[in-house]
């Protein structure tokens, strides 16, 4: 997805001309919680777990970033100079990377650009607090259906019937993962929604048969499509 809708045309130019091609292997980290934060990555090909340690030792992945999207951009005009999160390949990846002191440069320099790179990142904030909001508000199961919901929204398929096929394989540790949750406390909020006919899964893929009722269950905001999604 193109930053979802966020134009940056020029953005994208500015790493295709300056930036340096790295490819990444599956599983394999692009960056890690804790080190130096020194470029940033434009992904052309391939699709990044951005995801950040908790306290209690578990995975919380804030976003599946996938071709024509950014990611490190959080240290860009910050005194922090650390990765927050860590960044890690789900397949083979081709990114460009561009030094974090190169990029400042180029946005100084031109407003369009830097206006650019503003609206990309207001994006960011405003998907990254609906999130928060939701695992803290309403605890796991919020964060469940909120998954689900955003997971409809990137990766959905109207069917006939009206139902919401999810085009996208999840295990049950992944959707875990989404939430800061174990994997048994998924199981039983999954199978609570099968028996209750509000979602049915096969192999991996989720079909939603009551849509409303999430968003019910979360007091949905109606926020906009393009931020209400997990990517």
């Amino acid at each position: 997805m193109k930053e979802n809708d966020v134009t940056a045309t020029n953005l994208y130019s500015l790493f295709e001309h300056f930036g340096s091609i790295i490819k990444i292997e599956k599983d394999r980290p692009v960056f890690s919680e804790g080190e130096r934060s020194e470029e940033v990555y434009f992904i052309q090909s391939g699709s990044v777990r951005i995801s950040k340690d908790t306290e209690s030792g578990r995975i919380l992945t804030l976003r599946i970033s996938g071709a024509l999207t950014f990611i490190g951009e959080a240290s860009v005009f910050c005194e922090t100079i650390y990765h927050s999160v860590s960044a890690t390949a789900i397949e083979p990846t081709q990114v460009l990377a561009l030094s974090r002191s190169q990029l400042e440069k180029l946005l100084t320099t031109s407003p369009v650009n830097m206006m650019e790179w503003m609206k990309l990142i207001q994006a960011h904030n405003l998907k990254n607090e609906t999130r928060f909001r939701d695992l803290l508000l309403h605890g796991k199961k919020g964060a469940l259906f909120s998954t689900l919901v955003r997971l409809s929204n990137t990766y959905g398929v109207q069917q006939e019937n009206g139902s919401i096929l999810i085009n996208y394989s999840l295990t049950n540790q992944e959707l875990a993962n989404f939430c800061a949750t174990s994997r048994e406390v998924v199981n039983r909020m999954l199978n609570d929604l099968k028996n209750n006919q509000i979602i049915s899964f096969q192999k991996g893929i989720i079909t939603i048969h009551d849509f409303a009722f999430l968003r019910k269950e979360i007091e949905c905001d109606n926020c906009p499509i393009d931020i209400c999604r997990v990517d």
